[in-house]
């Protein structure tokens, strides 16, 4: 009988330990980035701690961020808050994820606010809002390889999941410029809502979303045509939207609303609202893990990001980071 009880504990502590290390699995660390745009440095937490790993300096005003396709790398718009002209300080600073230094400097043009990375890692395609132009630049070599004029005060930049499009927001002339990344040209450009911000493309590429902080909107645009198929109100108008996200399965898209401290959580099958999540004040930036499982938010104004978990819609962390967080960027562990 005694015999027969270890062999029994034995195996429930086997199955205890295999069911810790699923569970390890199906929880595997990440890294999420914050660029703190006040204080001029990134924010590195850990995914499974919620916690500020490493604060990097990075000497300019820090706004859009992302995370490089393979995960090695870590882009941030950097730009003189000072100079109306390009300047040394306005770069696409490159920063090794594992190491957390800044290992080269790209130009990029006048004032770069934010950026798209090709699905391939081989491109950047950023926005300089002071220029008006958008920038392409080859990741191998740093080198600006084609400037393109845009709309006014270009904004966001989405690449579209084929690498065929970048689409650029302008906030003052309410427009997108379409630019054919094979050409290297701007060949479309479409109305949108008033002020747009963010562009964000489903993962079919299909369809595209665009925000429109004034305009309290957000616009779908058949990418097929380059052109707006509809418009979705946020809170009657209210929401002002700027970062926006799909979720991985294509189903959502959750919108951070700035100004009233929220997040819109759309149905996309439906074009409607469904839920509102209270976060942190003035949320900018938004992003997923990489399992899809968890929101966050760049809260700019209480100076932490929001930790929401999808399933329930409810903030289950939050992080205190540097002054005036701006941009939100998942990675890997």
């Amino acid at each position: 009988m005694r015999a027969m009880s270890l062999i029994e504990g034995f195996a429930s502590s086997a199955a205890l330990l295999l069911f810790l290390g699923v569970a390890a699995q199906t929880q595997s660390p990440g890294r999420l980035y914050v660029s703190n745009e006040a204080s001029k440095s990134i924010s590195v937490i850990d995914t499974r701690t919620n916690r500020v790993l490493r604060t990097i300096p990075v000497g300019q005003r820090a706004r859009g961020i992302t995370v490089s396709p393979d995960g090695r790398r870590v882009y941030v718009a950097l730009s003189d808050e000072i100079a109306m002209r390009e300047s040394a300080g306005d770069r696409i600073a490159v920063i090794d994820a594992a190491s957390g230094k800044i290992i080269s400097r790209y130009r990029s043009g006048s004032d770069p606010e934010q950026f798209g990375v090709t699905p391939d890692g081989r491109r950047i395609y950023a926005s300089n809002e002071d220029a008006g132009t958008a920038s392409a630049i080859d990741v191998a070599t740093g080198r600006v390889i084609a400037s393109m004029v845009v709309g006014i005060e270009p904004e966001g930049v989405a690449v579209s999941p084929d690498g065929r499009w970048a689409y650029v927001t302008a906030e003052t002339s309410n427009t997108v410029s379409v630019i054919d990344t094979k050409a290297n040209k701007v060949v479309s450009s479409f109305l949108v809502d008033i002020r747009p911000r963010a562009a964000a493309f489903a993962p079919d590429g299909k369809r595209a979303y665009v925000s429109a902080e004034v305009g309290g909107s957000i616009t779908v645009v058949d990418v097929s045509k380059h052109e707006p198929v509809g418009t979705i109100a946020l809170e009657r108008g209210e929401g002002k939207p700027v970062g926006i996200v799909v979720s991985h399965d294509g189903k959502w898209l959750y919108a951070a609303n700035g100004r009233t401290s929220t997040v819109s959580v759309i149905d996309l099958a439906k074009h409607q609202v469904i839920a509102t999540i209270g976060v942190g004040r003035r949320p900018w930036g938004i992003a997923l893990s990489r399992d899809g499982r968890t929101l966050y938010t760049a809260n700019g104004l209480s100076n932490d990001v929001s930790v929401v978990d999808v399933a329930s819609r409810k903030v289950i962390a939050t992080v205190k980071v540097g002054e005036r967080p701006w941009g939100v960027a998942s990675g890997p562990g």
